[in-house]
């Protein structure tokens, strides 16, 4: 069913008219609160969110029908925690592209799922988007599952009825489809860490450096004997190459007992190419995907051969967050025409219509903040950045009720209260980095989110903080050199 305004409504293109959107917003204050909820909600009109990156734009674009009720468990305390318990990391169902990142252990000893992590988006959607909603999407392109499935990950789920625990490679069952019931939620998932003489890579190609979605992904697992050459077993998942990521069977057979050298490497990536049946889409033709899976598998095993897996990663990468706590989630449910209170800028601020549109819409209709601007409503262009709770993050992708009781900085909040330009903006202006200026106010937000997170940033910390913000009018080289005037000032 989709809704409009006025009685123009049934003279618009299908392509003009909104899919109906959720009336209600209600956040979980615990596991057993979510649980309860979705346990009394009819059947297909009540759905978990937490990062809500992929939810929102499938509630938009009407790949979601029938949904009235928004879950939010994002401030569920603790349930972002990450721990090691003996050779397995538990993550909770909150855990963050960016809290992987974060983790010395995961780096360490989960490097796959690290690097596909630093591969999803840019830095302001690893804030919000969660591993949990990665694997739950389901997805052949999901970074993260290829790399889930070579460490044998598992879920854990959890309802009114029990808990279980499957494997995720049972769990996914085919193109966005998984066996998650509709009163069900995800509590977890099991990672087993690599043991001593097992090493792990994760490799991602796309059509550009960041923000891509993947044309071939794969994570591989090896485990060697005593001399660190021969394979005692192997592991590898490859995505985007089918309806869902695959295990490919058979490589113990190509590659247990051999030396892990580029013969070994050949062979395993025929191996590969012959099972898989590429797929053809906008972003390659299945013979492109053919061709390059053999590059892909090759390089993959020679980097874990030549223990040059980790070379890549690096010391410090932006987070652009201050790693804040959430305010405590208020249970009441919220409806279309109730209020909801949160500090911006410094100032307290109410306001109705949260719960059916995404917090920039908010900021702008409801509060009269305009220099939060919409680029691509997608989680793409970057327009929209906004600190929230310490986050940078994409407000298009960000239910609007999620506010409620937040703490948010846009771009009307940098300068100081007396008028004072932030060093940054200051920067702007004298380097001459605005041209249209659509894109400023993104680019503001994400550079002294950057700024406040690493005062002194070399190069590539600067172009990676800036990974998700676009500009149209290619005017990054001044973009750069503001935020390079703004630490170090006029002499770098």
């Amino acid at each position: 069913m989709t809704t409009t305004k006025g009685p123009e409504a049934s003279h618009l293109h299908p392509v003009q008219v909104r899919f109906s959107r959720p009336t209600t917003s209600i956040a979980a204050t615990s596991v057993e609160h979510a649980v309860e909820v979705l346990a009394g909600a009819e059947p297909g009109t009540t759905r978990i969110i937490a990062g809500a990156s992929d939810l929102l734009l499938d509630i938009e674009r009407g790949a979601r029908r029938g949904i009235t009720t928004l879950v939010d468990v994002s401030r569920i305390p603790g349930a972002d925690d990450i721990r090691v318990d003996g050779d397995v990391a538990r993550l909770g169902p909150l855990v963050t592209h960016a809290d992987v990142i974060a983790s010395p252990a995961l780096v360490q000893r989960a490097l796959p799922l690290a690097q596909a992590c630093l591969e999803v988006g840019s830095p302001q959607l690893r804030n919000r988007a969660t591993i949990v909603g990665n694997v739950v999407t389901a997805s052949p392109a999901n970074d993260t599952i290829s790399p889930l499935l070579a460490l044998d990950a598992s879920i854990r789920l959890r309802s009114a009825r029990g808990e279980r625990t499957m494997p995720i490679e049972r769990f996914i069952t085919g193109f966005r489809t998984t066996e998650l019931a509709d009163d069900e939620l995800v509590t977890g998932i099991d990672v087993p860490l690599l043991a001593e003489g097992e090493r792990g890579v994760y490799v991602k190609l796309g059509n550009r450096s960041a923000q891509a979605i993947s044309v071939v992904h794969l994570a591989v697992v090896v485990g060697l004997e005593e001399d660190e050459r021969t394979v005692r077993r192997v592991r590898l998942a490859i995505g985007s190459v089918a309806p869902t990521v695959v295990v490919v069977p058979g490589l113990d057979d190509v590659l247990v007992g051999r030396i892990l050298d580029a013969d070994a490497a050949r062979d395993a990536a025929d191996a590969v190419v012959a099972h898989v049946r590429p797929i053809a889409d906008v972003r390659a033709t299945a013979e492109y995907r053919a061709s390059t899976v053999a590059v892909v598998v090759r390089r993959a095993l020679r980097a874990l051969a030549e223990d040059r897996h980790a070379e890549r990663w690096p010391s410090a990468s932006p987070l652009l967050s201050q790693r804040q706590q959430p305010p405590a989630p208020d249970p009441r449910p919220i409806c279309v025409d109730d209020e909801i209170h949160t500090t911006v800028n410094g100032r307290s601020v109410g306001a109705a219509g949260a719960t059916r549109v995404t917090l920039l819409d908010w900021l702008r209709e409801e509060v009269g903040l305009t220099g939060t601007k919409e680029g691509c409503a997608e989680g793409e262009c970057g327009a929209c950045t906004i600190v929230l709770d310490g986050d940078a993050v994409m407000a298009c992708l960000v239910p609007a009720a999620r506010a409620d009781g937040a703490t948010i900085t846009t771009v009307e909040g940098i300068a100081a209260a007396d008028g004072t330009l932030h060093p940054l903006q200051d920067a702007f202006v004298e380097l001459g980095a605005v041209q249209c200026g659509y894109c400023t106010p993104g680019f503001i937000v994400a550079g002294v989110a950057l700024l406040d997170e690493h005062p002194a940033p070399t190069g590539e910390q600067v172009r990676t903080g800036f990974s998700g913000n676009l500009c149209r009018c290619t005017g990054y080289g001044a973009i750069i050199q503001a935020v390079e005037r703004a630490a170090f000032g006029a002499s770098r």
